[in-house]
């Protein structure tokens, strides 16, 4: 039995665990949080990324939490409209379309369940030695195991990636915005309703979840890269960027300074010649990551993690690696173009329809 070390028990990660298993494969999952990771935006699930679902049987659990939008406004800084639809929101597209969006949460929950495979919470790799005969792998925690296979699914800034292909600045392309996620009472009243404001280089989005009872809040701001921030740090900072804007801004900056949950980092991309080296590949995030500006990140993990495993399933590690990115690299390059396309706003209908289904995963 082959047997696999995945890090980052995302979507990327936890979906290439399911189908690997599902092959036959002893998996082994690290994640450095100690547990499942809460919070997060709604999350799209198109095109070809239905079908991925739709095989693991997943694709009804899904839809019955999927928000259920009527539509979206857009105003100002002093909160006057200036644009409405009832037909599509900007966060999930046509309200019609057979795609739907979900929280984050709940994404990753069942994809946890789903599978038999043994799950390490708390722990993170620290080293990678390939082997004649696989890659020896030393932990944060302690120890070390060998694997005939490592992936990295450990998002934007991939320890994987740094260790087996180098520094993260060799790979990342900044798209000069932070954006901030966390979760609030819904103190608005909303009701399946989403709110989005502009104001200068400023702006995000405010949408009602769980039958209406919580806010999932989107912050952001215009600029070059930052150094690294602690929490606190980025919450002054955002304070300091939004601080002049009107409508309910500051009743958000308050929430945001009362959350536990909260996620703030840079909108970039990962650009690499090559996702494997060795017997060490990448998916999703770590690998080509579009950013959330495509609307498309969540849909790039599920699939490029079917394809993974799908190659491996048909040829030793070289060649599935091979395989796996002749068939995902054009499929990538359509879905990050969805997030410079438009720098004002998302991507076109018909780009976003072209890139969603840019691929055949018999």
């Amino acid at each position: 039995m082959r047997n696999v070390l995945i890090s980052g028990a995302g979507v990327a990660g936890a979906t290439l665990a399911w189908f690997l298993a599902r092959d036959g494969w002893a998996v082994t999952v690290v994640e450095r949080a100690p547990g499942p990771r809460t919070g997060g935006q709604a999350i799209d699930v198109r095109g070809a990324a239905l079908d991925v679902v739709g095989r693991m049987d997943l694709g009804d659990r899904m839809r019955a939490v999927r928000t259920r939008m009527r539509g979206m406004s857009v105003v100002d800084g002093d909160g006057q409209e200036l644009f409405r639809s009832e037909e599509r929101t900007f966060s999930s597209g046509r309200l019609d379309s057979a795609d739907f969006e979900l929280l984050r949460d709940d994404v990753v929950a069942m994809l946890l369940e789903a599978a038999d495979v043994e799950y390490v919470f708390g722990d993170a790799i620290t080293a990678l030695t390939e082997e004649a005969q696989g890659v020896r792998v030393e932990f944060a925690g302690g120890g070390s195991r060998t694997f005939d296979v490592v992936v990295g699914a450990d998002g934007l800034h991939s320890a994987v990636r740094r260790l087996a292909f180098g520094p993260e600045e060799r790979f990342v392309r900044h798209l000069g915005q932070y954006l901030a996620i966390f979760p609030a009472p819904n103190f608005l009243g909303l009701e399946d309703w989403q709110v989005w404001f502009r104001h200068e280089d400023t702006g995000g989005a405010v949408y009602p979840v769980r039958d209406n009872t919580e806010l999932r809040v989107t912050l952001g701001f215009g600029s070059g890269p930052l150094p690294r921030l602690t929490v606190p740090e980025q919450k002054r900072l955002i304070t300091e960027r939004l601080g002049g804007v009107g409508w309910e801004v500051p009743k958000l900056l308050e929430a945001m300074a009362a959350a536990d949950v909260f996620y703030f980092d840079a909108m970039a991309q990962i650009h690499l010649d090559r996702w494997s080296a060795g017997r060490i590949a990448l998916v999703g995030d770590a690998g080509y990551c579009a950013s959330a500006l495509s609307g498309q990140g969540t849909s790039l993990a599920l699939v490029g993690a079917y394809v993974l495993a799908q190659e491996l399933g048909r040829a030793e590690h070289e060649a599935a690696f091979a395989a796996y990115e002749r068939r995902m690299r054009p499929f990538v390059a359509l879905n990050q173009a969805l997030a410079t396309e438009n720098p004002q706003g998302p991507a076109a209908e018909e780009s976003v329809e072209r890139a969603k289904n840019a691929i055949d995963l018999t």
